[in-house]
């Protein structure tokens, strides 16, 4: 069942900064070699943060990117990046989300609660490889249209090659917000609670989530890859104390899917 709102779009744009020298050697800043993945994924999860019940919802996935890239691991929790420094171990820039529609159409359960808009999230990234198998990633965005606020998330995955072709991989997850963004999903003013039956709730920041992911990833041919997958999070603090969640929802938030991406690469002059 494909729903608007719970489509997580995963579109990824890999660029590599380019030198003065560089730019000389190029006609334009687009010439070279470049990647374009498509594929899509379908998983079962909650129909939305805090929902006690589930749906099997899915998205395309895209990702643009020059070819060459150091990137040495990536999960489906990234978001599109455009990385200003790339030194391999080390690499940072900025980052965006898209955030769809969230309304009762999404659930009954929202019915009477103010609806979250379309728009996105827009801030910075840093990676870093403190060994050759392990990647700590951590994201910092504000809301645009959908809230106002800060999102903050940090993922640190341990993976490993037990094949030529299947790579496995797993860490913990840690998210933090402001006071608007918890506002705009998990707040209950005094009209939402005559309209809903949620007791009001007027949040403040902190600690949104703690959980773990899993997934393993087949590279079946030198194009096509595969993956399996499985995320746990525990809604936490701001979160966690909504009356969203505790009157018709769950602290406990579990999603398992597949995904299959194919790489085209070509050449821009």
């Amino acid at each position: 069942m494909f729903r608007r709102s719970a489509l997580s779009l995963s579109v990824g744009l890999f660029l590599a900064v380019y030198t003065a020298a560089q730019a000389q050697e190029r006609q334009h800043f687009w010439s070279g070699d470049w990647y374009l993945k498509v594929g899509a994924t379908g998983f079962i999860g909650p129909k939305y943060d805090g929902s006690s019940d589930r749906l099997f919802q899915a998205a395309p996935l895209i990702s643009l990117g020059r070819a060459g890239s150091t990137v040495r691991f990536s999960s489906r929790n990234d978001n599109p990046a455009f990385a200003f420094v790339d030194k391999g171990a080390f690499r940072a820039g900025v980052v965006g989300k898209l955030i769809f529609e969230r309304d009762d159409d999404t659930s009954s359960d929202l019915k009477g609660l103010d609806p979250v808009r379309f728009g996105g999230e827009l801030g910075g990234f840093a990676e870093v490889y403190p060994t050759d198998w392990l990647r700590i990633r951590a994201e910092l965005r504000q809301g645009i249209r959908s809230h106002h606020g800060l999102v903050a998330d940090v993922a640190a995955d341990g993976f490993v090659d037990v094949s030529d072709n299947v790579r496995v991989s797993a860490g913990p997850r840690l998210s933090a917000a402001t006071s608007d963004y918890f506002d705009a999903y998990y707040g209950v003013n005094a009209s939402e609670s005559a309209k809903s039956g949620y007791s009001q709730y007027n949040p403040s920041g902190g600690l949104s989530s703690v959980g773990a992911g899993a997934a393993i990833t087949w590279q079946a041919t030198e194009k096509l890859e595969t993956a399996a997958f499985a995320e746990y999070k525990r809604l936490m603090g701001p979160a966690a104390d909504s009356s969203l969640v505790k009157e018709g929802g769950s602290r406990n938030q579990f999603l398992v899917g597949l995904s299959a991406t194919y790489r085209f690469d070509f050449t821009l002059d």
